[in-house]
């Protein structure tokens, strides 16, 4: 019988301004840049490096539309980036809700 092992979670999700941006997108058809800054309470730079970080990862499409100061940042969750928020959630209720079996071989007690 092989050891205990805990749930694996994405640890790019496991940040709290990117998992409240995925959350907010996951719930809406898109959102803007200044919306999202104000329900996530974030910084214009802080929130602009994580949607970044989503970008690149696959789990954002970010458009952009006019020029300049008048130009407009667009977010929404991509299928990825849907499919990898219920995988965090599944192992975060599994982390929670999952006991170390009492009859784990390979546990070490301390005493």
């Amino acid at each position: 019988m092989s050891p205990f092992k805990f749930a694996v979670i994405n640890p790019l999700l496991h940040n709290e301004l990117r998992l409240k941006i995925m959350v907010a997108l996951d719930s809406l058809e898109s959102a803007d840049f200044m919306y999202l800054c104000q329900i996530t309470d974030s910084t214009r730079g802080n929130l602009s490096v994580q949607i970044t970080t989503l970008k690149e990862a696959g789990y954002l499409d970010v458009s952009k539309t006019g020029i300049g100061r008048f130009s407009r940042t667009t977010c929404s969750i991509t299928r990825k980036g849907a499919e990898a928020l219920r995988a965090y959630e599944d192992g975060l209720r599994r982390m929670f809700t999952e006991r170390v079996p009492e009859n784990d071989t390979d546990k070490q007690k301390i005493r």
